[in-house]
This record gives C-alpha cells, structure tokens and sequence, in this order.
C-alpha cells in the first residue's frame, strides 16, 4: 500500500505540476496576464470552481489508492475497477475536476488563453478516454466495466443510482 502511495504522489504530482499549474502559468505569463488587482464576482466563482475541481481531482486520487490499489497514470493503472466514491456517479469525475479547476483559474484571471488552454485540455481528455482509456478498461475488466459504462455516463454526472 505505500509503494502505491509513493507512485501516486509522484505521478499526480508530475501530471498537477506540468498540466495544470506550470503550462497555465507560462499561458498567463506570455498573455500578459497577472494577479487580479480586484477581487469581484468572476474572481469569487471561479475560485470556487478551482476549490471544487481540486478537491474532486484529490478524491479521485484517494479512491484510486485506497479501492483500486493503483495510481491515475495510465502506465500503473489501478488493478481493481473503482466504480464507488466519485466514480459512483460519472466515469470520469478525475478529468472533470481538472478541468474545473482550469476553467475556475481562467475565470478568476479573466484570461482568455488560459480558457482556450482549458478547451483543449477538455478536448485532448476525451479523445484519450475515447481512443486508449475505455477500450483499455473494457480489455482489463470485462464485463464488469461493460456494464459499468451502461449505468454511468462518461462526462456528465448520474446522481440517482
């Protein structure tokens, strides 16, 4: 179990590092963009959604340790199906966070590259998902994840089970 800990935190950390702080922070940084001088509305929902987004991307980290006895990269993926926690209720609660948080942290700089780097991220997520990550799973689980992705939809969430 700590072996798996230890790979997680440095994969997660590698995958939060480059994605989602240093990439919009070279964004912000070649836009112009800096520190917002006012703190208003758009700053106040779209640091929520960072809060939100983070918070449901560390959940899904923690499920992924704790039920899958795995990491979220995909070269030491989890060796049990997680379909409990945020997994109960969408297929894929792990991008979605990330990709709340990026739209959160474009709201909060009003910065258009970085909400254009976010589309793209939501983009290249889904043809991943698409392409490598569900016919992976369906290899790996069978069955079991057949019948997973007929009760839970891919991104949108199902809160009745």
């Amino acid at each position: 179990m700590l072996s798996v800990l230890i790979r997680t935190v440095v994969y997660a950390s590698l995958f939060i590092g480059v994605a989602l702080v240093y990439l919009p922070a070279r964004i912000l940084a070649r836009a112009g963009v800096e520190r917002p001088h006012h703190f208003g509305v758009t700053q106040g929902v779209g640091g929520i959604a960072v809060l939100i987004g983070t918070g449901l991307a560390l959940w899904c980290i923690a499920a992924f340790i704790s039920l899958g006895r795995g990491t979220p990269a995909p070269f030491d993926p989890p060796r049990r199906l997680v379909v409990r926690g945020p997994y109960r209720h969408l297929r894929n609660p792990m991008y979605l966070g990330a990709t709340l948080a990026l739209g959160g942290a474009s709201l909060f700089y009003e910065a258009r590259a970085l909400a254009v780097y976010t589309v793209g991220f939501a983009v290249l997520v889904h043809v991943f998902v698409v392409l490598y990550e569900e016919p992976t799973l369906g290899a790996t689980f069978g069955p079991g994840y057949a019948e997973y992705c007929r009760r839970v939809h891919r991104w949108w969430p199902r809160l009745t089970t």
